[in-house]
C-alpha cells in the first residue's frame, strides 16, 4: 500500500510527461551511451504544440516537418509508451517508410521497456521484434512497414505515428485505412512526421492543409538550428560570404553553426537539398530544386525580421474571397510599409465575408478596400456596395485578367499585383507577420515573360498541378496595390472635384 508521499510522486509521472522521461525514460546518444531522456529544444517545442491542443479538444492531431535527426521521433516513441504503460485497454501503432526504420523504432521503445524502473514497469506477456503487450493492462504496442498497402487495417489504434510519411510507397492508401483504425475519441493521438520529400505527395498536401488551418491538424515545425550539434568548431581563416551573412543575422545563428552548415552543404553538394534536409522555414524545405520563384525567400525572410514602427500611408485592405466556397478567404490590412495582419477564413458564404470585410474595415478605418470579383468575389463586392458608404471606404472591384496599368511592363492585373508585390518587398523596410505560411504563398509561383518581355504569372491550375495549393494570402497581399486610393477634394471655386492619385504603394 502507497502512502500519500508515494501517491503523489507516481500520479506527477503519470501526469507530467517531461518529468517522467527524465526520470524512467532511457535513450542511446550518438556515442553509445545510454542516458535518460532529457527534451531537447525542438521536443520540447513539439510537446508544447501537442499539450496545447490536447487541453483545447482533448485529443492530438499533428503533421511535423522537421530536419535530420532531431529527435521527433525519440518524443513520439516515449510519448507512447508513456500512454500504453499507464492508460488500460489502448493499442499504439506505428508505421515506418522502411524495413530498417522499423526495426530501429522498435528498438527505441523495447529500451524504454527494458530500462524502465520496476515500480512503474508494466507487466509484458509478449515482446519480440514488432510488438510490446502489456498483460495486466491489456494495452499494446506495434510497429509495421509500410510497404504493405494492408497493414494496420484490421487493428484499432487509440495512438498513431506515421514516421517519415513524405517517403511512404503507397502513401493514399495507407492514409485511407490506417486512419479509419483510429477512433474519433477524446485521448487518442496521431502523429505524422517527416522531413520534406519534394512537392505534390500526400505528406506535402496534409501539411499544406494544416499549414492552412484547412484540417483538424497543426503544422508544427522544427528549424534545423535548434540542434547543439549542429555546429562545428570555426576553422582558421573562416569568413562569411554576404548571402552568408543575412542568412545568419536573420536567424540569430554563431560562426559555429553557419561552419557546420557550409560544411554539410558541400558534403551534400546541393544547397537546394540542404533547405529540404535541414530546413530554416517549412516554404523552404519544399522548395523545388532548380526551380526559379518570381519572389526570393530571402526577400520575404527580410520583411519578416523587418520593424516599422512610424505608419504613413493610407489604410488598405486586400479581399481574395474563396472561390465558390471551396478555398479559403485571406483578408490583409497593409499601411504604407507594414502589413498589420492576414486573416483567413474557410467554408464561409458570400454574406459571411461581406460580413467580415464591413466588420474589418470599421475595425482599422480602411481608406480602400480591393476585392478580387472572380467567382465568389463578384457577390462580395456586390453586397459590400450596399454596406459601406462611398466616404467611409473606397470599394474596388479587381478582375485578375483585366488590363495593368503598365501594359508594357505586365501582361494583365494580376502579374502587376504580384510585380508591385515584390518590388515593395525589395524596398527596405518593409515589414509583413512572421509567417512560414505566408512565405510559402508569397515564394512558390512562377513566372515568364511573354515575346513583348511582359511579366505573366503561373495560373493557379498550373500550381495545384504541381502540388500547391493557392496562395490565398500572397494574393489578399497583392490586392492593396491593384489602385491608387483616390482621394477628392473640392476646389475652392464651384462644385469641381479633384481627384489626387497617391500611387500603388501608399
Amino acid at each position: 500500500m502507497m502512502d500519500a508521499a508515494e501517491l503523489a510522486i507516481r500520479q506527477r509521472l503519470k501526469d507530467d510527461f517531461e518529468h517522467y522521461a527524465a526520470k524512467c525514460l532511457s535513450i542511446r546518444t550518438k556515442s553509445g551511451k545510454v542516458v535518460r531522456l532529457e527534451l531537447n529544444t525542438a521536443q520540447q517545442h513539439i510537446h508544447a504544440c501537442v499539450e496545447e491542443q490536447r487541453e483545447a479538444t482533448g485529443r492530438v492531431r499533428a503533421i511535423i516537418l522537421k530536419g535530420r535527426q532531431q529527435g521527433c521521433s525519440t518524443y513520439i516513441e516515449g510519448r507512447f509508451y508513456w500512454r500504453v504503460s499507464h492508460t488500460r485497454g489502448v493499442r499504439a501503432f506505428i508505421l515506418t517508410h522502411e524495413e530498417e526504420a522499423t526495426n530501429n523504432l522498435f528498438e527505441l521503445a523495447n529500451r524504454y521497456h527494458e530500462n524502465c524502473p520496476s515500480p512503474v514497469k508494466p507487466s509484458t506477456s509478449a515482446a519480440n521484434a514488432k510488438e510490446l503487450h502489456f498483460d495486466k493492462l491489456d494495452s499494446g504496442y506495434k510497429v509495421g512497414t509500410a510497404g504493405n498497402k494492408a497493414v494496420g487495417r484490421s487493428s484499432t489504434v487509440q495512438f498513431f505515428h506515421g514516421s517519415e510519411v513524405g517517403f511512404w510507397p503507397n502513401a493514399n492508401q495507407h492514409a485511407a485505412g490506417i486512419m479509419q483504425a483510429i477512433p474519433d475519441e477524446p485521448g487518442t493521438e496521431i502523429f505524422k512526421e517527416s522531413t520534406a520529400n519534394g512537392v505534390g505527395n500526400y505528406f506535402h498536401q496534409e501539411w499544406q492543409n494544416a499549414e492552412a488551418g484547412l484540417s483538424e491538424y497543426i503544422a508544427i515545425f522544427v528549424p534545423w538550428y535548434w540542434q547543439e550539434e549542429y555546429r562545428k568548431p570555426v576553422p582558421y581563416g573562416f569568413t562569411l560570404e554576404p548571402d552568408e551573412h543575412q542568412y545568419k543575422d536573420a536567424y540569430e545563428l554563431d560562426d559555429e553553426q553557419m561552419a557546420w552548415r557550409r560544411a554539410k552543404i558541400i558534403e551534400l553538394k546541393d544547397e537546394n537539398l540542404f533547405k529540404q534536409e535541414y530546413p530554416t522555414t517549412s516554404s523552404e524545405a519544399f522548395q523545388v530544386s532548380g526551380a526559379d520563384p518570381y519572389i526570393k525567400p530571402e526577400t520575404v525572410l527580410a520583411a519578416r525580421n523587418a520593424v516599422v514602427s512610424e505608419m504613413f500611408g493610407d489604410k488598405k485592405l486586400g479581399v481574395d474571397p474563396a472561390r465558390f466556397g471551396a478555398d479559403r478567404t485571406s483578408i490583409c490590412f497593409r499601411q504604407g510599409r507594414k502589413v498589420h495582419w492576414i486573416r483567413s477564413y474557410s467554408k464561409k458564404s458570400t454574406m459571411e465575408v461581406a460580413g467580415l470585410v464591413r466588420q474589418a474595415i470599421k475595425e482599422v478605418g480602411a481608406k480602400q478596400c480591393a476585392v478580387d470579383v472572380g467567382g465568389l468575389g463578384a457577390g462580395v463586392y456586390d453586397r459590400l456596395l450596399e454596406l459601406v458608404r462611398p466616404e467611409e471606404c473606397e470599394l474596388v472591384q479587381v478582375n485578375s485578367a483585366e488590363s495593368p496599368i503598365d501594359g508594357k511592363k505586365y501582361t494583365n492585373k494580376r502579374a502587376e499585383m504580384w510585380g508591385e508585390t515584390r518590388d515593395w518587398l525589395e524596398k527596405q523596410p518593409a515589414s509583413i507577420p512572421d509567417s512560414d505560411e505566408l512565405q510559402a504563398d508569397l515564394t512558390q509561383i512562377r513566372y515568364a515573360f511573354d515575346s513583348n518581355n511582359a511579366l505573366k504569372m503561373e495560373k493557379k491550375e498550373d500550381m495545384a498541378k504541381r502540388g500547391f495549393r493557392s496562395p490565398d494570402m500572397a494574393d489578399a497581399l497583392g490586392l492593396t496595390f491593384a489602385q491608387p486610393v483616390k482621394v477628392i477634394k473640392p476646389r475652392r471655386h464651384g462644385t469641381t472635384y479633384t481627384i489626387h492619385d497617391r500611387g500603388l504603394g501608399f
